[in-house]
């Protein structure tokens, strides 16, 4: 097998822990807050949040090509700020991927503070416990196992990208061309020694991930609390 180009492996390492680490940010108030509500609101906020499931990656990824586009509100802001464009630019590509990814880290967080319930909170709150204490010090250790599985469902997904990052990134060696994009690029030039020792990468790598989860899920069970 034909020694593997690290370059992309590497830019695509970045962009899955850059993406993961703000979607925990971002994600996880999200999710609890889908976790606890009662509004009217939240089938729609939950649905918004799985667009990225069932739309086809380059619909996505062509809508935030516009978007990010220099001649786009979004996209004119960044380069009047930044002097940079969005499109074509790592940046760009968190951006998108973050977008991309969503349902990934929100889904199962949601799912695991639902599972925790109303219980153990009443019961923190008995104690004179603060909201963001019953939540850091009560609510996130029950919901570990959601945690585990976001994170690790996240930076998988994020690691397998191809429509979104070739419409936002293109294909530009050391900025925007990640792994997904390199064997692509292999299989069109005709390169399969390559092409086929990237993919036994990724395929290794993705039964490992799916490996880790029916682990995790297996140590960390669920923990239910009273509704």
């Amino acid at each position: 097998m034909v020694a593997p180009d690290l370059g992309p492996l590497w830019l695509t390492a970045q962009l899955a822990g850059m993406t993961t680490l703000l979607l925990l940010l971002l994600g996880t108030p999200l999710a609890w807050w889908l976790a606890q509500t009662r509004a009217r609101i939240k089938p729609v906020v939950e649905a918004v949040t799985a667009l990225p499931l069932v739309l086809p990656p380059t619909v996505l990824g062509f809508y935030m090509l516009v978007l990010f586009s220099p001649t786009a509100a979004l996209g004119g802001l960044w380069l009047k700020v930044t002097g940079t464009t969005l499109t074509f630019s790592f940046v760009g590509l968190v951006v998108a991927s973050v977008l991309y990814s969503l349902p990934f880290m929100v889904q199962p967080l949601q799912s695991a503070f639902e599972a925790v319930g109303r219980g153990p909170l009443e019961a923190a709150a008995s104690l004179r416990a603060g909201p963001l204490d019953a939540f850091f010090s009560v609510a996130s250790p029950l919901a570990l196992r959601g945690y585990l599985t976001a994170v690790v469902l996240t930076f998988a997904h994020t690691v397998g990208e191809f429509g979104v990052v070739l419409m936002v990134g293109g294909n530009i060696p050391g900025q925007t061309r990640v792994v997904s994009i390199q064997i692509y690029e292999h299989v069109e030039t005709i390169d399969y020694a390559a092409a086929h020792t990237l993919a036994a990468i990724l395929l290794v790598f993705s039964f490992v991930v799916l490996l880790a989860v029916y682990v995790l899920n297996r140590r960390f069970p669920i923990h239910a609390g009273v509704r």
